[in-house]
């Protein structure tokens, strides 16, 4: 070969090895799941530094190579996209999907195949801020009397009918950004700041244990830039 040609070329070659070595500096395992506890089989996650694909397994478990600051986008047909970054010190990504709201986003979560349990998913009450504009209610409580079917408050309580307690309490768990509280916590959060509301009964709530015997309602607010 000519070695005109030949040094350009495998200066171009080492070129590329070392940029894909760079973009791909370790490994990390992740889960995909939707309402905290939904596996979502088959969802795609995207690295942004390298443009590889990977896919949730069964178990919404995935693996992929990723570089030490990068950005993975994770989408599902009938979810909200979502970015995730990254930085050196990531090993694992929890990442919970967002189902869009109405009744197509759980046709196609379940048709697609993404969520293999259609009674947890059909358990399930969603809003969202793209739903409707929560400002109009004075308060979550008002929210959640006017919009969630079965689901009352009482004496400050929230309620899930249809849910037969196994002990004295009769109050659905209530758990704010992903941490548990009473019910009067809701008291001082404005309704602007509510970015998302979901009543989970039924088995769906089993990882909640004993617990979330009479339901849970998850209250996700808004951050940063939501």
């Amino acid at each position: 070969m000519n070695k005109k040609f030949f040094y350009p070329l495998i200066f171009t070659l080492v070129f590329f090895l070392v940029e894909n070595l760079q973009a791909q500096d370790r490994i990390i395992h992740g889960m995909v799941t939707t309402f905290d506890s939904i596996l979502v089989n088959g969802a795609s996650v995207k690295v942004k530094s390298s443009k590889q694909v990977v896919y949730s397994d069964s178990l919404g478990n995935f693996s992929v190579g990723v570089a030490n600051e990068d950005v993975l986008v994770v989408s599902a047909k009938g979810f909200y996209n979502q970015k995730v970054k990254l930085n050196e010190k990531t090993k694992y990504a929890a990442i919970n999907l967002n189902l869009k709201p109405g009744p197509k986003a759980k046709e196609y979560a379940i048709g697609y195949g993404y969520v293999n349990d259609a009674e947890k998913l059909n358990a399930l009450s969603s809003l969202d801020k793209d739903d409707m504009d929560f400002s109009q209610y004075s308060s979550i409580f008002d929210i959640i009397r006017g919009r969630f079917t079965g689901v009352q408050v009482v004496n400050g309580e929230i309620q899930i009918r249809g849910i037969n307690s196994i002990n004295s309490s009769t109050s659905a768990l209530i758990v704010l950004d992903g941490v548990t509280v009473d019910a009067s916590a809701l008291n001082s959060i404005p309704t602007t700041q509510v970015k998302s509301i979901n009543v989970i009964k039924d088995g769906s709530a089993a990882i909640y244990g004993a617990r979330g015997a009479n339901g849970v309602v998850l209250i996700e607010t808004r951050k940063g830039n939501d």
